[in-house]
């Protein structure tokens, strides 16, 4: 049966130390007096109902360690139990258990908190048992720094103020109240921790045994700190650096004299210049790693600042390229691999408002697929493993300029819809920042694939296809030009010639008609390497090429659009094109003919010319919007 409390006698009941009476069987608290309701917060009757392990949750292992060690020993004690108190708070108490009967104990509570205070009051009596002699010692030495040091504490821009052993303070000096906005007769004889010192700079307590200051009349070395700071009377904080120094008389130390500096205006010219020195970091980065890519293009060798050609098909390309060039339209460029498709991309760079910003090129198929993001985008320091410092993504360094993204259908289908946010919404964050940082580009993308089929099988997205596709340009293959080729062989001569420092080969007419014979699978590209063959193996100066006698039958049959090989261009062809180039023109403007931002300006032709134009080419106009009707 449960036993009431009054089982246990007056003694229990009217004890000063907390006791209770627990069943370690059945996990539940069977008495506990009236100091105990007192210290944990509860009623008695809340205590009688409550299971001892409820008393303190998430210890069930260590209440059976102690009440089973009680058992066995006959005696038991514990500080690692740690009391929940009614108001959810815990305590720190000292459990001593012993049996009382056979399955039941005895616990005391002792409050660890209080048996300090006893202590620290115990000795400070022992200390005043000592006599006053001694403390009126201690006090008669702290009024002798101050009084012989009194022209150097009125004169000094540092604080000054001195404690004594327990923390009380001596004296402050001008600058000291100055800083800390205290008179001297508010502080003297307070607790200096307590009354500037509490807190830490993120608000969290400053507890006394933790203080550098204290410390040093404690084991009695300088103690040196340069990151905290001290309250004021108002409530504010400011930075401090300051020095404790131990201060001894026939060995004892007796306090510590204190030195501290408002560091305020220092730390806000460190701050300024961290933030200079971060921009200058990051214009630097970005300014090594444009002069990286610029080294890379050089090295890489354009060989010439034009397109050379005078064919009909280069005409309508650089025609195209002009009228693209002036705005800020993106650009995609298809055609077979070797066509000169970065060419066209830098051609329309160079005739744009961004020529004085760079062109960044990136070559999708040649970007890890892990490292896609960083590539495109940069990533902070630490954002995976080997993120070593910042790093400047290409958008970034295209900012103000053009980015050209070469062989843009390699993007694999699940990185295209991150590529097709950055382009809509014109801004981006690294990997590992939170950050979103705009961008200024305009865009040029090349591929070799047919992106509609590549929309139609899935594998390239449809919404990202109509992002790129706002001006369609063809690089036209070397096979539908060979009146080109004889040009572009001598370019390619006296640069291998330059390169491979020889006297340069003749191209006589009869090598230019055989290069005119092949079909180039590897067009333009495979003509540069083709005349840099021979120029190494020429013979007295007479080239010799290592080619096929009779054209390859893999290559594709020319678009219906382009214009075969062997004949000049017609009436009709040149009407084609015309037309082509004011449609392209009027999409470009939204059908605005008239005006610096019309299509008349965009083709270099006065508005009467172009509405002739527009008419002869059977379009009507319907208050200034173009209908194209046949």
């Amino acid at each position: 049966m449960e036993a009431s409390h009054e089982d246990y006698g007056p003694v229990f009941e009217q004890h000063r130390e907390p006791m209770l009476v627990l069943d370690p069987a059945a996990d539940r608290i069977v008495d506990a007096n009236s100091a105990a309701a007192r210290l944990l917060g509860y009623d008695r009757a809340v205590l009688r109902a409550m299971a001892a392990s409820a008393l303190h949750p998430g210890q069930r292992p260590a209440l059976i360690v102690f009440t089973q060690g009680a058992l066995a020993k006959g005696q038991w004690w514990s500080q690692a139990l740690i009391p929940r108190h009614a108001d959810g708070k815990t305590l720190r108490l000292e459990y001593a258990a012993s049996p009382l009967g056979e399955d039941r104990l005895l616990v005391t509570l002792s409050d660890l908190e209080a048996r300090r205070r006893r202590v620290i009051d115990g000795q400070a009596d022992a200390h005043m048992r000592a006599g006053l002699s001694e403390w009126q010692r201690m006090e008669r030495i702290f009024r002798d720094i101050e009084r012989e040091n009194q022209l150097i504490l009125r004169a000094a821009g540092e604080g000054i103020y001195g404690v004594n052993a327990e923390g009380v303070t001596t004296f402050v000096n001008p600058a000291a109240e100055r800083m800390l906005g205290w008179l001297a007769t508010d502080l003297v004889g307070k607790d200096m921790h307590a009354t500037v010192h509490h807190t830490h700079p993120n608000g969290a307590l400053y507890h006394h045994h933790d203080c550098p200051i204290y410390a040093a009349f404690r084991d009695g070395a300088v103690h040196q700190v340069d990151s905290e700071v001290f309250w004021r009377k108002d409530g504010t904080a400011f930075p401090v650096e300051y020095t404790s120094t131990p201060i001894r008389d026939r060995g004892q130390l007796l306090g510590a004299v204190i030195v501290f500096r408002d560091i305020s205006q220092r730390r806000e010219a460190e701050e300024r210049l961290r933030s200079a020195l971060a921009e200058v970091d990051s214009l630097r980065e970005r300014l090594e790693l444009e002069n990286a890519y610029l080294k890379e293009e050089i090295r890489l060798e354009s060989h010439h600042q034009g397109i050379i050609g005078r064919s009909p098909a280069i005409e309508a390309t650089l025609r195209q390229i002009d009228l693209v060039a002036g705005t800020d339209a993106t650009v995609l460029i298809s055609g077979e691999s070797g066509t000169g498709k970065e060419l066209i991309a830098r051609a329309i760079h160079e005739a744009s408002r961004r020529r004085d910003r760079p062109l960044i090129r990136v070559n999708c198929a040649a970007v890890p697929r892990e490292l896609f993001e960083s590539e495109f985008f940069g990533h902070a320091k630490g954002a995976f493993t080997g993120a070593l410092r910042d790093r400047v993504g290409r958008f970034e360094l295209a900012d103000g300029g053009t980015l050209f993204l070469d062989e843009v259908g390699e993007i694999p289908r699940d990185l295209q819809g991150k590529l097709l946010r950055v382009l809509q919404e014109r801004s981006f964050e690294r990997v590992g920042e939170e950050r979103t940082r705009a961008v200024d580009i305009r865009l040029v993308a090349a591929t070799n694939r047919d992106l509609k089929e590549e929309v139609r099988r899935g594998r390239f997205r449809e919404d990202l296809y109509f992002r790129l596709n706002v001006f369609p340009l063809a690089a036209s293959p070397l096979r539908e030009r060979p009146e080109d080729i004889g040009l572009i062989a001598q370019h390619f001569l006296k640069g291998a010639a330059r390169r491979l420092n020889i006297p340069e080969p003749r191209l006589t007419e009869g090598d230019a008609r055989r290069l005119a014979h092949y079909t180039w699978p590897g067009n333009v590209r495979e003509l540069e390497n083709v005349i840099e063959r021979a120029a190494i193996l020429a013979v007295g100066g007479r080239l010799r090429f290592d080619l096929p006698e009779t054209e390859p039958q893999r290559r594709p049959a020319p678009a219906p659009a382009a214009l075969p090989v062997d004949r000049p261009p017609t009436e009709t062809d040149r009407r084609a094109r015309d037309r082509a180039e004011i449609e392209a023109a009027l999409a470009l403007t939204d059908g605005r003919v008239f005006g610096p931002k019309g299509a008349a300006a965009l083709l270099g032709l006065r508005p009467t010319t172009l509405a002739s134009r527009m008419k002869a080419h059977g379009f009507v106009r319907k208050s200034d919007i173009p209908l194209y009707k046949r």
